[in-house]
C-alpha cells in the first residue's frame, strides 16, 4: 500500500533584487513547486520562474501594510504540505537574516512538517557592495554587524545594546530602518560615535533604481529632510563608507533608473534585455509578437523537395533560417541538398545563423533591408532565375515584386508566422499612467502594429502617454510604421542590428 504523498516546505531567500543574484537553487526549488507564497520582493521577475499550474500567494507587507499576519502565513504554509504540496516559502534577501524565517521553521518543527533552507544573498552585504562599499577593509575595520532598524513594536525595551555598539564595532548596517534614522544616528553619538563618522543610505539596492545618500552622522538628519529617502534602504555607518568615492561601480552604468520596454518577441528577447540590464536599465519584457510555426508546411515542403530547381536561397531573418532548416531535417535531408544553390541573407544576424548551419552565404548586402538585396541583383541578368523565398507569413511586399520585375521567378513560401500573443498588460498601464516609462523599444514593424493594437481599449490614452515616452526603433521601415501609428520615434540607428540599437540608446542617454 503506498502511503500519501507527504508535502515539504522550502524556506527561500530570494535575494536583494538582481535576478542574477537569485541562486541556481532556488531557481530550481520556484520551478517545482506546486505552491509559491511570497513576500513584496525587490524584483517580481522570480516568479516567472515558477510552473505554469503552480498557485502564487503574495502574504507580503510594503510600507507597513500587511496581507497577512505571521499567524495567518505559518498556518498556511502548514497547511498546503499537509495536503502533499511541495511550498517554496519565497522571501527577499536571506530566511534568517532578519526575514523571520526561523520563526517559520519552529512552526513547521511543532506542526511535523518537512522543511528545507535556501539561504539568499542578503541585501545586508549585497547592497553596500553595489554601492561601493566594501563592509570590511583591512585599513580601515576587521569587524561588522548587522542590526535591524525596525525592533519588534511589542518589545517592552531595546535588545541593542547601544553602548556596545557605538564603538565596539568598524562598520553598522542597518537593515529596515530608514524610518528610524534620526533616532539611529542620536543613539550612536549618544554612546560615543564621532558626529564625523560617514553614512550611506542606499535606496532600493541592486537593481537600475539604486540611489545612494552619503553624509555623516551629524548631519544626516538634516540631509534626509531636504533629500527623502524611502524604504526600502539599507543604512551602512563607518569609516569604509569613505571608500565608495573610489570603488562606486553599479551608478556609474550609463541607463541606470531608466525603465525601458522591450517589445521583442520573448524567444528572441534574451540577448537585448542582457545588453540593457548590463549597462544599468531596468527592462520591461512585453512581447507584442509570438512567433509560431506556419498554418500549413505544403508550400515550404513544396518548396524543399523542389531544391534543384532553384538558383537562389533567400532569408530575410534568423526565424525564417531556423524553420526553414528544421523542416529540412523533417523531411530527411541536409545542407547536402543545398548544393550549387546559392544563399542570401539580409542582414549579419540572419548571415550568422546560416553560417551556423555550416554554409557560407554568398550575399550579404551592406544595408540590412529588402531594398539592399534587390541593389545587388541588378548587378546580374536575373530574367528566369528562380528564388525560394521562405519568411514570415506577413512581411513586405518589396522583394519578390522587385525581383519579379527583373525577370525572376520568385516562389515565396510561409516558414513561420508572426501573431500578437495574450500579454498581461496591466502593469505596463499602470507604468505609463504614472510616468513611469522612459523608452519603448520596437524591432519590426509587427511589434510597431501590435503594440498599438493591444492598446485599444484605452482609446486614445496610449498617445497621451507616449507623448513622453522616447521610442527607439531598429531601422526606418519600423521608424516609418511606428510614425504611421502616431508616435514620435526618438532614434534610429545607421546599422539594423540589435547592437547599434542598444549604442544609440546610450548614446540617447548620454550628456552631451
Amino acid at each position: 500500500m503506498t502511503g500519501e504523498k507527504k508535502g515539504k516546505v522550502y524556506l527561500v531567500g530570494a535575494g536583494p533584487g538582481d535576478p542574477g543574484l537569485l541562486t541556481i537553487k532556488a531557481k530550481a526549488c520556484i520551478e517545482n513547486a506546486d505552491v509559491v507564497v511570497y513576500d513584496y520582493l525587490a524584483n517580481r521577475v522570480f516568479l516567472d520562474y515558477a510552473g505554469k499550474k503552480a498557485e502564487l500567494i503574495y502574504v507580503g507587507k510594503k510600507g507597513g501594510s500587511h496581507t497577512m499576519s505571521q499567524q495567518d502565513i505559518n498556518r498556511l504554509i502548514v497547511e498546503k504540505a499537509n495536503k502533499g504540496l511541495s511550498v517554496a516559502r519565497l522571501k527577499g534577501g536571506d530566511p534568517f537574516i532578519f526575514g523571520r524565517g526561523g520563526e517559520e521553521a519552529q512552526e513547521l518543527i511543532k506542526a511535523g512538517v518537512s522543511f528545507e533552507v535556501i539561504p539568499g544573498i542578503t541585501s545586508a552585504i549585497a547592497v553596500p557592495a553595489y554601492a561601493g562599499i566594501p563592509l570590511t577593509h583591512r585599513d580601515h575595520t576587521s569587524t561588522v554587524a548587522f542590526i535591524t532598524g525596525h525592533e519588534d513594536p511589542t518589545k517592552e525595551r531595546s535588545d541593542i545594546a547601544w553602548d556596545k555598539l557605538a564603538t565596539g564595532v568598524g562598520t553598522l548596517v542597518f537593515l529596515m530602518g530608514v524610518g528610524n534614522l534620526p533616532k539611529i544616528s542620536k543613539r550612536l553619538m549618544e554612546y560615543g560615535r564621532s558626529p564625523e563618522t560617514p553614512i550611506a543610505i542606499i535606496h532600493r539596492g541592486t537593481v537600475s533604481a539604486q540611489k545612494t545618500l552619503v553624509g555623516c552622522l551629524g548631519d544626516i538628519a538634516q540631509r534626509i529632510e531636504k533629500e527623502p529617502v524611502k524604504a526600502p534602504s539599507i543604512i551602512v555607518v563607518g569609516d569604509v563608507v569613505n571608500l565608495r568615492k573610489d570603488l562606486n561601480w553599479f551608478e556609474k552604468r550609463p541607463l541606470l533608473g531608466k525603465k525601458i520596454v522591450v517589445t521583442r518577441a520573448r524567444a528572441q528577447a534574451s540577448g537585448f534585455l542582457a545588453q540593457l540590464s548590463e549597462l544599468g536599465a531596468e527592462c520591461i519584457e512585453f512581447p507584442t509578437i509570438e512567433i509560431i510555426p506556419p498554418s500549413t508546411w505544403e508550400d515550404m515542403d513544396q518548396g524543399i523537395q523542389s531544391l534543384d530547381s532553384y538558383q537562389w536561397l533567400l532569408f530575410t531573418s534568423v526565424n525564417g533560417v531556423e524553420f526553414f532548416f528544421k523542416r529540412l531535417e523533417a523531411l530527411g535531408k541536409d545542407v547536402r541538398d543545398l548544393k550549387g544553390i546559392l544563399i542570401g541573407a539580409i542582414g549579419p544576424k540572419t548571415a550568422q545563423a546560416i553560417r551556423d548551419k555550416g554554409i557560407r552565404p554568398d550575399l550579404v548586402p551592406d544595408e540590412y533591408r529588402a531594398e539592399a538585396v534587390v541593389e545587388a541583383f541588378k548587378k546580374n541578368d536575373q530574367k528566369g532565375v528562380r528564388v525560394l523565398l521562405p519568411r514570415a507569413a506577413e512581411a513586405r511586399e518589396v522583394l519578390p515584386k522587385e525581383l519579379e520585375k527583373m525577370g525572376a521567378v520568385v516562389d515565396v513560401v510561409e516558414a513561420y508566422r508572426t501573431v500578437k500573443p495574450d500579454g498581461e498588460k496591466d502593469r505596463l498601464v499602470e507604468m505609463l499612467e504614472k510616468r513611469e516609462i522612459h523608452m519603448v523599444t520596437f524591432t519590426s514593424s509587427s511589434t510597431v502594429s501590435n503594440f498599438i493594437e493591444m492598446f485599444d481599449a484605452q482609446g486614445g490614452q496610449l498617445q497621451g502617454w507616449m507623448g513622453e515616452v522616447a521610442v527607439a526603433c531598429i531601422g526606418p521601415i519600423t521608424a516609418k510604421t511606428a510614425e504611421e501609428k502616431g508616435l514620435s520615434v526618438s532614434l534610429v540607428p545607421s546599422e539594423y542590428t540589435i547592437e547599434a540599437l542598444t549604442e544609440e540608446i546610450v548614446k540617447y542617454y548620454t550628456p552631451r
